[in-house]
């Protein structure tokens, strides 16, 4: 790519993906308002809180740059799981996602000036049944603080995933084809 890429994230697991990609970029956090509208449904709020990650660094990077935002939820039942504010509702996450499957979905934004492409991903992934014992465990890693649903499945919280339908890298945090498409496309 011969556009400089900002990605607008302070995440490690982006950055790695990225990089796996051979994608040269360099970062930019955003810090955008992310409170949603009651109601918004899980797509349309990784969509909305992408654009608006690259909404609020466009004015620190200017127009010339190509700037990559991303925003990932957990939605069980209807209800969206972001990261969790403290171990309790952590615990209550992980014992919801027990031995049920669930939905990641990212928004991704890319954004040049007015320009703007918008999309998500989604994909389902298939939990094994958890003790409390085993929810107890993972806590004291502290590994679920800063992850959407409380769990990171390029982590420890692998052994929970009995399997997923879709794009791996989507439940880490940046769906790598979509990212791919959309770049080729935008270029």
């Amino acid at each position: 790519m011969k556009d400089e890429l900002i990605l607008a994230s302070a995440s490690p697991r982006r950055r790695e993906i990225l990089a796996t990609l051979g994608i040269p970029h360099r970062i930019v956090v955003s810090d955008a308002d992310e409170t949603l509208p009651e109601g918004i449904s899980p797509a349309e709020a990784v969509e909305l809180l992408a654009g608006r990650k690259a909404e609020a660094v466009l004015p620190l990077v200017g127009t010339d740059a190509i700037i990559l935002a991303a925003d990932t939820v957990v939605a069980i039942d209807g209800q969206i799981l972001g990261k969790p504010a403290d171990e309790a509702e952590a615990a209550g996450m992980l014992r919801r996602l027990s031995g049920r499957s669930h939905t990641v979905y990212t928004g991704v934004a890319l954004r040049r000036g007015d320009r703007i492409m918008i999309a998500h991903e989604e994909t389902r992934v298939h939990f094994a049944p958890l003790t409390e014992e085993k929810i107890a465990a993972y806590l004291a890693t502290g590994e679920p603080a800063d992850k959407a649903g409380a769990y990171a499945i390029q982590g420890r919280g692998a052994a929970f995933v009995r399997g997923i339908e879709g794009d791996y890298f989507n439940v880490v945090g940046l769906p790598a084809h979509r990212v791919a498409v959309m770049l080729e496309a935008f270029a």
